[in-house]
């Protein structure tokens, strides 16, 4: 978490939903004193500020970055405004329980350089007709993980930059949270470089047992902590 924390309010209000199968156990922030640590602690949600500044190199950010994570027995990492490229090491230490949101329709206009407005500003100069937002699964390389969920919203013939981010941050606040729901409900499975979403099974009450995984050696399972 690295800003205001829109996604993270939205994050938030699904969890404080009588119905939702997680909770959120801990916000962290590279950036010590931004609005997102304060929009957690009025939730009563415990912060902690890991200033990557403050470290020497990107494997000391991260081992303490990780020690907050584990420490607060969280199985499942959502990043939402996470400016920062993380090494494969911590990757791979949450594999298949590390979540992105990406304000595009990927493949498209992911990568390297690519967030926040600048995602958009390259859609419109493309001239994209349709738009978007992705929930993916992180892997060492930038934007390239298998994807869980996306939405599509339009471009409209005059659209600014401004306007194209508003109505994709719709989608976003909407999707993230659904992600969640289906990890947490053990629903997601990855196969390969894809992830399959089950169906609930009719007159099933939530579950907060974690995603699924083909491949071997899974994951502890996870219970739905975020």
């Amino acid at each position: 978490m690295s800003g205001q924390g829109t996604t993270l309010q939205a994050l938030i209000e699904a969890c404080g939903r009588p119905d939702f199968p997680a909770r959120l156990a801990i916000v962290v922030s590279n950036v010590p004193g931004v609005f997102a640590l304060e929009r957690a602690r009025r939730a009563g949600i415990p912060t902690a500020a890991v200033d990557h500044r403050a470290h020497a190199s990107p494997g000391s950010f991260e081992a303490a970055l990780r020690a907050a994570l584990l420490g607060a027995g969280v199985e499942l990492v959502c990043l939402a405004g996470f400016l920062r490229i993380l090494t494969p090491a911590l990757v791979d230490a949450f594999a298949g329980r590390l979540m992105n949101i990406h304000p595009s329709l990927l493949p498209a206009f992911g990568g390297r350089g690519m967030y926040g407005d600048r995602v958009h500003a390259a859609v419109l100069r493309a001239g994209c007709r349709i738009t978007g937002c992705t929930v993916h699964f992180v892997t060492a390389v930038p934007d390239s993980g298998p994807i869980i969920a996306q939405a599509a919203v339009p471009v409209m013939e005059d659209d600014t930059v401004a306007d194209l981010a508003a109505r994709v941050r719709m989608e976003e606040l909407r999707l993230y949270p659904e992600a969640v729901r289906l990890y947490a409900e053990g629903r997601l499975r990855i196969e390969g470089d894809r992830v399959r979403a089950l169906p609930r099974p009719v007159g099933a009450a939530s579950t907060r047992a974690g995603g699924s995984w083909t491949r071997p050696d899974p994951p502890p399972t996870p219970r739905g902590e975020v």
